[in-house]
């Protein structure tokens, strides 16, 4: 999130919003199985259903794929999650509405987005999506044919007791996934992503890089004299200073640029769509945010390396190797600055921006 940027009512942290990004990749393909089922079962049934069920499903299909695009540089990405999570839904109540109502043999279909709230939203998230998915699902079948409903009052209770129970189940789940999750992703003491998530963001960078064909940013970047603060000050003091660095960093990146901690007082940060100039940028913003106050009650200051990978296929190692040489310059040079790398190819760096 960046400074300017105040939580949402759906994603009240930034680690929320870090969760919204990562997962979306993770349920596309997911998603497109899904619907090529969906798509399967109208064909097999158009005869008795009607031809015309298909387009609701098609347009539900291209609304996903205009909201994908460019998703990862969105401000606010878990807003356009919502909204095309809100319009999968009323495409499937305008389809039961159209096909019988009360009677539509669509109408459990509901209860399938309600499963993907879940994984990606918090219990808030959650609650509004249940409560408009209720609300859909009684406006398509009461309202089409309201005597029909009251008079087999089933037909319209047990799908709703089947859409609150998907939602609940599966909020159970993700909660206990989530907690599973956070045990191995998440760095302790900061907050910060740890090494096993940065390995599974770069490997879904590498294959989105071909796809999107962008050049993508990695610095590396750690604090100075981290080792005298811990001599000088004690480790508790340390770790304060850890936790504050940790929480300036990620409030100066956008919602898709990601800081991990990868050692004790050093950092990765991946920037997807960002070239050299912009990396450089942001790793100067980043030293500045550091320098420009007292940390945990310290002076402490940053260097940065800076690598960027080309537009095409994105060699991480390489990238990451070129920023790492770039910020052993920078703590040649005197500390306090951000260094680049030529291209991010291995090698001496290319220029010097002093602090």
């Amino acid at each position: 999130m960046r400074p300017d940027d105040p939580p949402s009512w759906l994603c009240k942290t930034e680690a929320d919003r870090e969760r919204v990004v990562d997962m979306e990749p993770r349920l596309r393909p997911l998603r497109t199985a899904a619907l090529a089922s969906l798509a399967a079962a109208l064909l097999l049934m158009g005869p008795w259903v009607g031809w015309w069920t298909l387009i609701p499903l098609a347009l539900t299909a291209a609304m996903f794929a205009a909201i994908d695009h460019g998703i990862e540089s969105a401000r606010r990405p878990e807003y356009r999650l919502f909204i095309a999570w809100v319009l999968a839904q009323i495409a499937i109540a305008a389809s039961v509405a159209l096909s019988g109502g009360p009677r539509s043999p669509a109408i459990s279909w509901l209860g399938i987005p309600i499963v993907t709230l879940a994984a990606r939203f918090s219990l808030r998230g959650v609650v509004v999506g249940l409560l408009i998915t209720i609300l859909l699902l009684v406006v398509s079948t009461i309202s089409v044919h309201p005597d029909y409903a009251f008079a087999h009052p089933q037909a319209v209770v047990f799908p709703l007791a089947l859409v609150i129970a998907m939602a609940l189940l599966s909020l159970a789940l993700m909660q206990s996934d989530r907690h599973h999750r956070s045990a191995s992703v998440i760095d302790p003491l900061t907050s910060m992503l740890n090494r096993n998530a940065l390995r599974s963001r770069v490997d879904e960078l590498v294959h989105q890089a071909v796809v999107i064909n962008q050049p993508i940013a990695v610095l590396v970047a750690d604090i100075d004299r981290f080792k005298q603060i811990n001599d000088t000050h004690g480790h508790a003091v340390g770790d304060a200073v850890l936790r504050d660095v940790a929480y300036r960093l990620r409030k100066r990146l956008r919602a898709f640029d990601l800081a991990y901690r990868i050692g004790g007082e050093e950092f990765a940060i991946l920037l997807p769509g960002a070239d050299l100039d912009q990396a450089v940028a942001v790793a100067e913003d980043l030293r500045a945010a550091v320098a420009g106050e007292l940390v945990a009650g310290l002076r402490v200051t940053m260097s940065f390396g800076v690598g960027a990978s080309p537009p095409g296929p994105f060699d991480y190692d390489a990238t990451f190797h070129a920023a790492d040489v770039a910020l052993y310059e920078a703590k040649r040079l005197g500390r306090n600055r951000v260094s680049l790398s030529s291209q991010g190819a291995p090698g001496a760096p290319a220029a010097i921006q002093a602090a």
